[in-house]
């Protein structure tokens, strides 16, 4: 029968196998860097506004901890009159690539 130290020694051996086959990420504020670049953007049919006060908001691929997972696009209230859409994108930093969420903000 196996003991309790053995056991959790066979699940500390199960992640790191586990962990050394996913792509490396590290913490950074809030967010990760991932040592592996996004895919290319999945091109979206920008379906008809539900009215005059939306604004498209393009789909984005976000890191789920595992993998890249496509966020698809939608439509958004604009804030405040004369708001514009940042668009989110992912950045190549020194230590991998790191997401930069959309907002919205005051035209320039």
């Amino acid at each position: 029968m196996m003991n309790l130290r053995s056991f959790l020694l066979a699940c500390a051996l199960g992640a790191a196998t586990l962990g050394a086959a996913l792509p490396a990420a590290a913490q950074v504020y809030g967010g990760v860097y991932v040592q592996t670049a996004p895919p290319a953007p999945v091109y979206e049919t920008v379906p008809a506004s539900p009215g005059t006060n939306y604004y498209w908001v393009g789909g984005y691929w976000t890191w789920n901890g595992y993998r890249y997972v496509w966020v698809r696009g939608h439509y958004a209230a604009v804030p405040y009159s004369g708001a514009v859409w940042r668009p989110g994108h992912w950045v190549q930093g020194p230590q991998g690539w790191y997401w930069r969420p959309g907002h919205w903000a005051h035209p320039y």
